[in-house]
């Protein structure tokens, strides 16, 4: 791999980015030891800005930092994983009640593309993923509270750790599809209530696929 070339943001973030894409595809496997030297080596760099990186995964959670051992990607329990939905229900639900109650028509309209998106992506699950995850940020942008959206973005690099365990198991990925429009249909009906009670059954759900 040619050595990395600095852009305008600091090299260890770009450093960050590229190990945290290999911790989210599971190139590097929860629990792995992280081989500085040989990252290094394949980067181009040298190893400060790599350790700068590496705190910055740790301080996200992605990365466990052990005394005289290193840098291990970070195993996630059934009680993290618990704590996590739990946190991320909460956040989410009180979201989407906001956006039920304040969006524009027009914003309600890009959420709807997004589903349809979604839709189309049943047989290409990275694509899923993806857009499943649009739609949930597209919704907190909208909700307009910036504090909120920052606690969820570090809270869902946590839960991506297992992200393929839970919606990869069978039946998952039509039944989250199938909440999404839920979701959205109670959005679309600007019924708050719904909106929230809908969001919090849809990681009650996610939840039982995850542990």
């Amino acid at each position: 791999m040619a050595a990395l070339s600095l852009t305008p943001r600091a090299l260890y973030e770009e450093v960050a980015e590229l190990i945290r894409q290999r911790i989210f595809s599971h190139e590097l496997e929860p629990g792995s030891w992280i081989d500085e030297l040989k990252i290094a080596e394949e980067f181009g760099i040298s190893r400060t800005p790599l350790r700068e990186a590496l705190k910055v995964l740790a301080a996200e959670g992605l990365v466990t930092m052990k005394v005289r051992r290193g840098a291990y990607v970070t195993e996630v329990s059934e009680q993290d994983l618990r704590d996590v939905y739990h946190l991320l229900s909460l956040l989410e639900s009180d979201a989407a009640g906001v956006v039920a109650r304040t969006a524009t028509s027009k914003q309600l309209k890009e959420l709807q593309t997004l589903h349809t998106q979604l839709e189309h992506a049943m047989d290409n699950p990275e694509r899923f993923f993806e857009l499943n995850e649009a739609f949930h940020m597209r919704l907190l942008d909208l909700a307009n509270n910036r504090w909120r959206n920052q606690m969820v973005a570090d809270l869902r690099k946590v839960m991506k750790l297992n992200r393929h365990n839970s919606l990869l198991k069978q039946g998952r990925l039509e039944a989250s599809l199938a909440e999404h429009r839920g979701i959205l249909d109670a959005l679309l009906a600007r019924d708050a209530s719904a909106s929230t009670e809908r969001m919090r059954a849809h990681f009650s759900n996610g939840l039982h696929a995850a542990v």
